[in-house]
Formats: structure tokens, C-alpha cells, sequence
């Protein structure tokens, strides 16, 4: 250890803020001297790393150590965010508000990697015998999904091919998931990052466009719930984390409708059911509903899943994608154990629409997502409702 590492890790408990060691680590960068940076991110680590909790200096600084080599493109990059990942335990820890990055750190690593890198220069994670590379099972997992989400041809780089497809990782939960992008999830929404920050976007929100017309007239089938614990968990999938991590809550309901309902006599239908999210809905609270394409839907429940809601990050690419398909599975009525493509032709086969109203339910901040699904025959109706606020 060089004695300006020893330094900067002796004195950081003490600092008021830390830029002047994030300065320092991006000019040893910027003088080609990535193992510096790699190398004081060890050392933090090694002498801070079980008490992150405690110097909060330590994970702004961690986090901007890894950002650096991981957003800067480079094969040489990878492999020194490799060995401080391997050394640090792959516990990415983030003093900045970035709380998903300490418990998921292979998923934060994997999004940071895809998105700042070129594939090429990927491939040395996947180096079995490299002891330069050092990556984990799950970095590695989630790096093959991270790397599809973003459009790349798995069959152009063989040694991530050969990984992806040999069978020693088929029971991972992600090896459900298709190696190339379906037509319902095209053009996905995905983060990226900067040494500073990231951004996204959110395909979802308040909605307060014009209501939708709500008529004594219309004829609502009646509906019988066949809401289940099983459906419910599933199909709150992409948004389980705005509960479990932030402020939020969702509301999932299933229904069997006794004739088939029309597109027309949908809003009736929504806000006669009692709905918890939809209570108050009226002359003065009128519903906005939207028809909209599988692909709209599958799109928000990727961006809710990997993203997050107020005050967390999400699930991060790989896993958020998985979630996203687990609440299209069961809100399109897919069995249980469907294959992806199976999961697909349900959801093509649907009728989607999106909804929000201005109730008391809907938080109506950011972080609103209403989404109801008609099977063919128009005799079965699922829903979805989430909200989250800061």
C-alpha cells in the first residue's frame, strides 16, 4: 500500500467531505494509474468496509472508486473494478443514498458495467481461469442480462456465449429468461450513468389527462373476485420493491366476469368493482383510462421493477427484467410455469389499458402505475395498481 493510500485511509473517518479523495482517485485515472484507484478502494475496504454504517465517508467514496472504473471506458478499467469488487466481497456500499447498491451489489455492478462499457471489453468477467478477473456467479448472471437488455447479439462474443449457455447455471433464476431481446420488450427503458449520478426515465405518473365517461346506462357485467395470494405476489412483482424499500403499497385483483365486457363499459366496470385505489371515483374524480400496446405495459413494469420508487434503486436490470415478466405472466393469465414465449402470446392476446385517478389512494407525486388486462373473450379482468411518494 502506497503511503498515499495509507493516508487517505487513516485521516477519511475525520473528513468533513470527500472530494478531495474523489479528485485525487480521477487524477491517478486520468494518468492511466486505474490500479490506484482499484487499490484504495481494497484498502477502504479492508479497513472500513464492516463498518460502512458507522463512516459514511466511506461509501461516497467506494461508490465513486467504482463508478470511475466502470463508466470510463476500457478492458483494463474492467479488470481493476474486477479486483476491487473480488477483494471489497462485491459489496459496492454508497454513503450517497444508494441503499439497493449495498444489498444488491452484483445487480449495481452488472448496470454499471453494461451501461459505461463496450461488450468487447466485457468479456474478461467471463474469464473462468483469469486471475484478473475474479467475477462472481451473479456478477456474471446479471451482466449476460444486462448486456441483452441493451441489444447486444450474445453470438458475437463467444466467450460470453459459451458461459450464457452452458448448463451448469440453469436453476438460477435468471436462466429463465430469454438471451435475446422479445418483441414485447423492444427499445426498454434503462439507466444511465455518469462518475456523478445516473438518469432514467419513467414511463408512468399521475395520470390527469380527460376522464374517461362514466354511464349509469352501460351496461357492467357482473364480476365474481378470484383474486389469489399466488396471483397477487406475481403480479405485484415489478413493484414489490416501492413496498419492501420506500413508501409504497400496490393493490392486485383478479376477476371472472359473467359475459363478455365492453371496451366502452370498461370504466364502469373498473370503479364499480371497489377498488381501494379507485375509491371517490366520480363526477368530481374522474377516471383516466387509456388503452395501450402489451409492449407500453411490459415497459412499466420493467422501468418500476428496475429503477425503483422514491427512495431506492430497484432491482437494477437483470432482475428487474425478470419481475417485469413475472406480473405480465400473471396479469395476461399465463400459467405458472410457462416458458417466456408462451408468456408472450398471452400477452399479445390481451386487451391493456392504463389508469390513474386524482383519489386519495394514488399518491399522485411520481411513482403511479394503474394497469388493467382483458383476456380474449373479454370474460377475465386483472389489475394492478401501485403508488409510492418521497
Amino acid at each position: 500500500m502506497s503511503d498515499r493510500i495509507q493516508k487517505i485511509v487513516a485521516r477519511l473517518p475525520d473528513l468533513k467531505n470527500v472530494t478531495e479523495v474523489w479528485n485525487t482517485a480521477e487524477s491517478r485515472l486520468a494518468e492511466g494509474d486505474a490500479a490506484f484507484v482499484a487499490d484504495l478502494g481494497i484498502a477502504l475496504a479492508n479497513r472500513y468496509g464492516s463498518r460502512a454504517a458507522e463512516v459514511w465517508q466511506y461509501g461516497s467514496v467506494f461508490d465513486r472508486l467504482l463508478r470511475l472504473l466502470t463508466t470510463t471506458p476500457g478492458q483494463g478499467h474492467v479488470e481493476q473494478a474486477l479486483r476491487l469488487l473480488s477483494a471489497a466481497g462485491a459489496r459496492p456500499a454508497s454513503g450517497s443514498g444508494s441503499g439497493s447498491a449495498k444489498r444488491k451489489p452484483a445487480r449495481y455492478a452488472a448496470s454499471l458495467l453494461a451501461a459505461g462499457q463496450a461488450p468487447e471489453n466485457l468479456t474478461v468477467v467471463f474469464a473462468g481461469g483469469s486471475s484478473r478477473a475474479g467475477a462472481s456467479e451473479e456478477l456474471r448472471s446479471c451482466l449476460v442480462h444486462e448486456l441483452v437488455l441493451r441489444g447486444v447479439a450474445l453470438g458475437d462474443l463467444p466467450e460470453i456465449e459459451r458461459w450464457a449457455t452452458s448448463p451448469h447455471w440453469r436453476h438460477h433464476p435468471l436462466a429463465w429468461l430469454p438471451l435475446e431481446l422479445s418483441a414485447l420488450e423492444e427499445a426498454p427503458p434503462l439507466p444511465s450513468y455518469t462518475v456523478g449520478g445516473s438518469s432514467y426515465s419513467m414511463p408512468y405518473g399521475p395520470q390527469d389527462g380527460p376522464g374517461a365517461t362514466l354511464s349509469n346506462a352501460t351496461r357492467v357485467p357482473p364480476a365474481t373476485e378470484t383474486t389469489t395470494e399466488a396471483f397477487s405476489e406475481a403480479a405485484a412483482a415489478a413493484v414489490a420493491n416501492w413496498a419492501e424499500e420506500s413508501n409504497g403499497r400496490s393493490e392486485t385483483r383478479t376477476y371472472d366476469l359473467a359475459e363478455s365486457v365492453e371496451a366502452g363499459s370498461l370504466p364502469d366496470l373498473l370503479v364499480s368493482l371497489d377498488l381501494e385505489c379507485l375509491r371517490g371515483v366520480g363526477p368530481r374524480k374522474r377516471l383516466a383510462l387509456a388503452a395501450c400496446h402489451p409492449e407500453n405495459a411490459w415497459h412499466i413494469l420493467f422501468a418500476a421493477a428496475s429503477t425503483g420508487g422514491a427512495y431506492n434503486n430497484g432491482e437494477y436490470g437483470a432482475y428487474g427484467r425478470l419481475a417485469a415478466w413475472r406480473s405480465v405472466a400473471a396479469l395476461s393469465g399465463a400459467p405458472a410455469e410457462a416458458a417466456p414465449d408462451e408468456v408472450e402470446r398471452s400477452a399479445q392476446a390481451c386487451d391493456w389499458y392504463s389508469f390513474g385517478a386524482a383519489t386519495k389512494w394514488f399518491e399522485g407525486v411520481a411513482w403511479d402505475v394503474g394497469l388493467a388486462s382483458v383476456a380474449p373473450g373479454a370474460r377475465c379482468l386483472t389489475v394492478l395498481a401501485a403508488t409510492d411518494t418521497d
